[in-house]
């Protein structure tokens, strides 16, 4: 089974309330501990001056850990010890590492990361949901990056799926986030076509033929073309003016006598999700 994998590294940051370290976008250099791994934590400089290499530990000169020419080496890693890391030669800075805890939080994908399609083109959009005050990096993404408020941080990733081609190939999707100076890691793998959900069609208008009314409908303007060959189908609900009850139709004729009437949509070939209802039309 073929997978093509798409890291989203780096893109988001989840601040703590009671976090008050100073960190404000995701790090460029970082290296992850794991709690139940025992073993010693290698910090490296990245530049080889000449003289001798020390160490601070946010801003602070590093009174433990084994310092070789331009690593250090730390035998135990818990909070205490996480944060920025830097090295220097004498008063210059060459570079600094954030040394990072792996997140044990067993919260699985689908809660944190949902993604969706409006159409078989070239990206789709993900959310990563019910996080806190977001500080976030957008350098990997394609486009801007909203806060929608207790709802999560949205993004678009583009992807290299032929919409013309049997889909055969799963999207691996890994996304990283900091809180805590906690490393959460989370992979969502997924066929394309499992995510789609078009965007709400359009009511073009309707039109009487004897005892009924014959509703057209465009796909919407994000939907994949030629619509000839990206076929959607369609579901008209509509109220009846004389008893005002609700009735559907997957046909475009409908009952003649009704007060008003709305649409949705999906693709009948790989069962998508249904659009959104449109919002309600009357009928004169």
């Amino acid at each position: 089974q073929e997978i093509s994998s798409l890291w989203i590294f780096g893109f988001l940051l989840i601040r703590s309330t009671a976090w008050t370290l100073g960190l404000e976008n995701f790090p460029t250099k970082f290296v992850v501990a794991n709690r139940n791994d025992p073993g010693p934590i290698t910090l490296t400089c990245d530049a080889k001056p000449e003289g001798n290499v020390t160490w601070r530990f946010e801003g602070e000169e590093v009174e433990e850990g084994d310092t070789r020419g331009s690593t250090l080496i730390l035998s135990e890693v818990d909070a205490p010890v996480l944060g920025e890391y830097s090295c220097w030669n004498g008063h210059r800075r060459l570079s600094s590492t954030y040394l990072l805890l792996e997140d044990e939080d067993e919260v699985k994908i689908d809660s944190l990361l949902s993604c969706r399609a409006t159409s078989y083109d070239c990206n789709f959009h993900c959310r990563w949901n019910n996080v806190e005050k977001l500080v976030f990096s957008c350098q990997w993404i394609t486009e801007s990056c909203p806060i929608v408020p207790d709802c999560g941080f949205n993004f678009t990733i583009p992807h290299s799926l032929s919409p013309y081609e049997e889909e055969s190939t799963m999207l691996e999707l890994t996304a990283e986030a900091i809180r805590n100076l906690s490393v959460l890691r989370r992979t969502k793998r997924f066929y394309l076509r499992d995510i789609v959900k078009p965007d709400s069609p359009q009511i073009v208008g309707y039109q009487e033929q004897e005892q009924h009314l014959k509703v057209t409908i465009e796909p919407p303007s994000s939907w994949s073309r030629p619509h000839s060959f990206f076929v959607l189908e369609h579901e008209i609900e509509y109220v009846l003016k004389d008893n005002g009850k609700t009735g559907r139709s997957s046909s475009s004729l409908i009952p003649k006598r009704i007060s008003k009437l709305r649409v949705r949509s999906r693709d009948p070939f790989v069962v998508s999700a249904w659009s959104h209802w449109t919002s309600w039309k009357k009928v004169v």
